[in-house]
């Protein structure tokens, strides 16, 4: 379908920054980006505006495409990480998807850069400590890690008894540590253990603090 934008709309998109999509221009601007589904309102301060998926698909279109018009697909939900454990993972495929899993992961490393006390993007924020599963799981969907699903191997992140660590798995031992070193890149704790009765190995990881 196709979702009609302004010249000056596209200006603004145009000038979104490359690498985290943070958008320039005027609260009533941005307010009629957020209305096309083009831009969303980071909910902490200082409430930035950001591309959203089909924002950058704009952003991304030839020079020479009609000004007025952008072709943008509806906006079916908020993204959803996939944690390996569900029957039928939810959003499509492919070069989509990829872009979705780098723009919620930049958007993660935004937040710590703003919530963070001392603006470490290194360390993990407030959210991710209160999302676990989630965030683990974008840190290792965005490294290229593969999560499990109907008919396909890959990672598995469950919660655990300990409030403060997730648990994760892979079918092999190999991709057991893979996913422990994506993690630890990704600012988290990480330990791996075995079971006592197969030997099957996992990992436990758990945002750092310091």
């Amino acid at each position: 379908m196709a979702k009609p934008t302004t010249p000056a709309q596209r200006r603004i998109i145009a000038a979104a920054d490359p690498a985290t999509g943070r958008l320039p221009g005027t609260e009533a601007q941005l307010s009629a980006l957020v209305r096309l589904r083009l831009a969303f309102r980071h909910p902490r301060p200082p409430h930035a505006y950001f591309l959203t998926p089909a924002g950058h698909r704009v952003r991304d279109e030839p020079v020479d495409a009609e000004p007025e018009t952008a072709p943008v697909e509806p906006v079916p939900g908020v993204f959803a990480a996939r944690t390996g454990t569900a029957a039928d993972p939810p959003g499509g495929a492919g070069p989509a998807r990829a872009r979705e899993v780098r723009d919620a992961w930049l958007g993660l490393v935004e937040m710590r850069r703003m919530t963070n006390a001392d603006g470490d993007r290194e360390r993990p924020c407030a959210w991710e400590r209160t999302h676990l599963v989630q965030a683990a799981a974008i840190a290792l969907e965005a490294a290229g890690r593969v999560p499990a699903g109907p008919g396909r191997e890959g990672y598995r992140v469950t919660v655990t008894p300990q409030p403060d660590a997730v648990e994760v798995r892979e079918p092999t031992a190999e991709g057991v540590r893979a996913c422990g070193a994506v993690l630890e890149r990704a600012g988290w704790q990480v330990s791996e253990h075995g079971e006592t009765r197969t030997g099957v190995r996992y990992v436990l990881a758990s945002p750092r603090r310091t």
